[in-house]
């Protein structure tokens, strides 16, 4: 069974159609990245998936069945960018009450609220309010929330947005953690998050569907992507398309190149380059394996 299954799927709000004819077939596993511009459909389509709205026209299946049905409830969560709890109430009454509308008993509720809190690092803040908590911190809570009942898809919107590095990498880490047992579907504009993270990247643009990309594909062995201290950025390019099995490199912005190569063996480009920064005394910033995520969804 597909996680994801969506055919010619549009949503129109009056004359505006903000999704267009989407056709999208995805399987439970890596995390999924949802990219594009304001306005190009993602919030839309997150809405459709968590059944808030209905379609103009087309279908959506999540795990064989239409969006909200009640087969889906403790199975499918989402975070919306803005997501916010009551000020009011501390934090555990709170993801109580969340687990008790999902069917917990009550002293089951109380234990799964603590352990997603424990998930995400803050169970000694459970009887905090909201309003005490750092902007990171609550973040955090609402990723938490979203985990309640371990769904087995969780659809996050811009989750690390605004946060410090220490929160977002905890994020990360969290995401990597359970990816496992739970399939991410996140939209974010942070590409060199999303490309570390995940393993397809989907990209919409005025309501369509335009790439699909796979961060795994056979022709990333192909490339190098090369980042350099100051540099002279000609005399990089001439040294480098001297080297053998060389098919090309191009400057893509600021010391950064891409190689294309046809070497069969692993390191051979590797070990050559690393030999002629040596002879030229020349400082590398990095060297990775294919080409970058920007790369691929804007050449």
């Amino acid at each position: 069974m597909r996680l994801i299954e969506c055919k010619g799927l549009s949503k129109s709000y009056g004359s505006k159609q903000a999704l267009k004819q989407v056709d999208l077939s995805l399987e439970a596993g890596e995390p999924i990245a949802l990219v594009g511009p304001n306005g190009a459909g993602k919030t839309t389509l997150f809405s459709l998936l968590c059944g808030y709205i209905t379609p103009t026209a087309g279908e959506v299946r999540i795990l064989g069945h239409k969006p909200g049905d009640n087969a889906l409830l403790g199975r499918v969560a989402s975070l919306p960018q803005d997501a916010s709890l009551d000020p009011n109430f501390d934090v555990l009454t709170q993801l109580v009450l969340f687990a008790t509308l999902q069917g917990f008993s009550k002293a089951d509720a109380k234990a799964e609220a603590l352990r997603v809190l424990s998930l995400v690092d803050l169970a000694d803040c459970a009887s905090q309010k909201p309003k005490s908590l750092s902007h990171g911190m609550a973040k955090r809570v609402a990723i938490a929330q979203a985990l309640i009942g371990s769904p087995e898809l969780v659809l996050l919107d811009e989750p690390t947005a605004g946060l410090d590095p220490a929160n977002a990498k905890k994020i990360r880490e969290l995401v990597t953690e359970l990816a496992g047992k739970t399939t991410f579907i996140i939209s974010s504009h942070n590409l060199d998050e999303l490309e570390k993270l995940c393993g397809q990247v989907l990209y919409l643009e005025l309501g369509q569907l335009t790439q699909s990309v796979s961060m795994d594909d056979n022709q990333q062995d192909q490339y190098l992507t090369l980042t350099m201290q100051q540099c002279d950025p000609d005399k990089i390019l001439a040294a480098v398309m001297a080297l053998p099995d060389i098919s090309s490199i191009e400057k893509k912005q600021h010391n950064e190149f891409l190689i294309k190569h046809n070497s069969e063996e692993a390191y051979a480009i590797e070990s050559a380059l690393f030999s002629l920064f040596k002879h030229n005394n020349w400082q590398y910033k990095a060297i990775l394996r294919g080409r970058t995520l920007e790369d691929k969804l804007f050449s």
